[in-house]
């Protein structure tokens, strides 16, 4: 690498002269990057010879843009900084747009930089042109088409900014390749023109209260928490839990707000949602008060929206104001940051309320009795793999150690969900509200790279791994030794699930036929595979997964027609959930109807 020599003493980078991609790479740095991940083309390579001529920022060369996209959200995720990612123009541009979208709707700070055809040119369908900012204006917080040289630092600060506060999301910065070239005058984070973008983040102190006085009076509470706590940083976790230990309430998830409050804690009622606990969903139904923070009420958390907890008066916190009464109608709204709200509920809470726990004793013998149904249950096997049987043994070789977990998309993510107990934060990286089939390997990549000490492992599919697969020349190229522990079945599983129940059995391309020998696949990329097919040898193989150096691709062997339960049928309230015992084909269909079926 060659390093660029330092401005002349008294030269200060705020007010220094620099090109377009100069002030790209300063810009970067002025906002504490330290790392980016990329692939160059023509519109894009003066940036990517800045990169060359200096050493504080690593490049992650990928080997697909969406790969790129995926690895900056996994960054994101688990670090709680903005994701960047750097790609050309045209097909560079619009690779990413799966990840963006992917990141708009989990909330996820992404900064991508697109280059562009020369600005001369933008209109005249040049090589290598497309509408980047109309292409992406749906799946972005915002975005920018910088023509002018001297307005482009000033861009690259405000998007920064956007992409990390109020409600996390992506921002893609166009910069054409003769802006790149040119020059003006660059200006640092502190001399720019401040952004108009101010989001709310002190909640309304009268509706806190009020949210407060509700919560006293609570005979049968619920906390439903979101990605928005996780967003909100560690302390707003700890706020979380300070808040739930005081008032004695039980507490549940979304998919993304999985290690916000321990797995292990007392009150855990497990994740909630189409796959969650029997526990979790049927006290979302019954309460009588549900506390709401970081969450936006999704179709896959709600069930039937007009049966969704319809004895409950609902308080919901959210930094979005769209969120609030966009899916369910709220008793009290409550706008602003998540652990800025938790805050002011715990003083409120220790000053004025008194918990009377006491009175929560029916409730939560009601509640141990739906957790006696014991809604995780699956039949062992001494001969073939269960899959929540493979996830629970990752889950105790890797108690104890500093790790972190990616998935892929469809039943393996479930399984990962309601089998991997998380007792801390940005542990889970997921693709929730896109489930997009291909994300959880580039996001290991990134994960690794921000945590390069840190045991990482993609539970993955054996299709939606094939997706991305080719990130794994870049875990090996960039040392990254992520652990890709892939749940073989052989099936496109989760489809396979729906058109078992919904479709009559008719497996229409849903199985996986013609799969790569994923041993064999990983020595080609260089690396280590192992294979297990009997769950005598399973520990055994798993240890030495961990123990392996370098990236790991585990094939793990597990029974074909293995369905993921309980589950809410589409269409069905959160009561109507069925259960693994219930779960037969005949009552599947008869549960979910017609009307189901057209609502999957």
């Amino acid at each position: 690498m060659n390093a660029r020599a330092p401005a002349p003493k008294g030269q200060e980078t705020s007010t220094q002269e620099m090109t377009g991609a100069e002030m790209v790479v300063q810009a970067l740095k002025d906002n504490g990057v330290k790392h980016i991940f990329g692939y160059p083309g023509g519109a894009v390579l003066p940036i990517y010879d800045e990169l060359f001529q200096q050493d504080e920022i690593q490049h992650i060369l990928v080997r697909h843009e969406q790969g790129a996209g995926h690895a900056a959200e996994g960054y994101a995720r688990s670090t709680g900084k903005a994701g960047v990612m750097l790609v050309t123009s045209g097909p560079g541009a619009t690779n990413a747009v799966t990840a963006l979208q992917d990141a708009l709707m989990d909330s996820i700070p992404l900064v991508c930089i697109t280059g562009q055809v020369p600005t001369t040119l933008i209109g005249s369908d040049a090589f290598q042109e497309c509408d980047t900012v109309g292409i992406t204006r749906p799946c972005t917080k915002h975005n920018w088409l910088v023509r002018d040289v001297n307005q482009l630092a000033a861009v690259l600060h405000e998007a920064f900014h956007v992409a990390t506060t109020g409600r996390p999301g992506p921002v893609v910065v166009d910069i054409p390749k003769d802006v790149q070239f040119a020059k003006g005058l660059y200006l640092s984070p502190q001399t720019a023109p401040r952004t108009r973008y101010r989001p709310r983040e002190e909640g309304d102190q009268q509706s806190i209260r009020e949210a407060i006085a509700l919560m006293a009076g609570a005979r049968r509470p619920v906390i439903y928490t979101g990605g928005g706590i996780i967003n909100a940083g560690p302390e707003a976790s700890h706020l979380l839990r300070e808040l739930v230990e005081l008032t004695g309430f039980p507490i549940t998830s979304t998919l993304m707000g999985l290690g916000a409050y321990p797995a292990s804690g007392k009150n855990w009622l497990g994740m909630l949602g189409m796959h969650g606990t029997y526990e979790a969903n049927m006290a979302m139904h019954d309460c009588d008060v549900m506390l709401c923070i970081g969450a936006r009420f999704d179709d896959r958390i709600t069930g039937r929206v007009d049966a969704f907890s319809p004895n409950s008066k609902k308080i919901h916190v959210d930094i979005d104001p769209s969120s609030i009464n966009k899916n369910v109608h709220v008793d009290i709204p409550i706008i602003g940051d998540a652990g800025r709200v938790l805050e002011d509920m715990v003083r409120l809470w220790r000053a004025s309320a008194h918990a009377d726990k006491a009175a929560l004793k029916p409730w939560w013998e009601q509640i141990a009795k739906w957790r006696a149904r014991d809604s995780l249950a699956y039949t062992p096997s001494d001969d073939v793999i269960m899959p929540q049987y493979a996830i629970q043994r990752l889950y105790e070789a890797t108690r104890g150690r500093d790790v972190y977990i990616t998935t892929e998309v469809g039943q393996h993510q479930m399984w990962a969900a309601q089998h991997f107990g998380f007792d801390e934060p940005n542990r889970w990286m997921t693709s929730g509200g896109l489930g997009t089939m291909g994300y959880g390997l580039p996001a290991a990549l990134g994960v690794q790279i921000a945590h390069p000490d840190a045991l990482v492992i993609d539970i993955a599919g054996d299709a939606s791994v094939l997706m991305t697969m080719q990130e794994m020349s870049a875990a090996v190229q960039h040392n990254a030794p992520i652990k890709i522990f892939i749940l073989n079945n052989q099936y496109m599983g989760m489809v396979r699930q729906w058109q078992q129940l919904l479709h009559g059995n008719r497996l229409s391309h849903s199985y996986t036929e013609a799969l790569p020998d994923f041993v064999k696949l990983a020595e080609a990329y260089g690396c280590k595979g192992i294979r297990c097919e009997k769950p005598g040898d399973l520990d055994a193989a798993i240890k030495e997964m961990i123990e392996t150096d370098g990236p790991v691709i585990f094939d793990c062997r597990v029974a074909n027609l293995a369905n993921c339960f309980p589950m809410i049928p589409s269409g069905k309230a959160h009561n109507e959930m069925l259960l693994p015992d219930e779960a037969t084909d005949e009552a599947v269909a008869n549960a979910i109807g017609a009307e189901g079926r057209a609502l999957v």
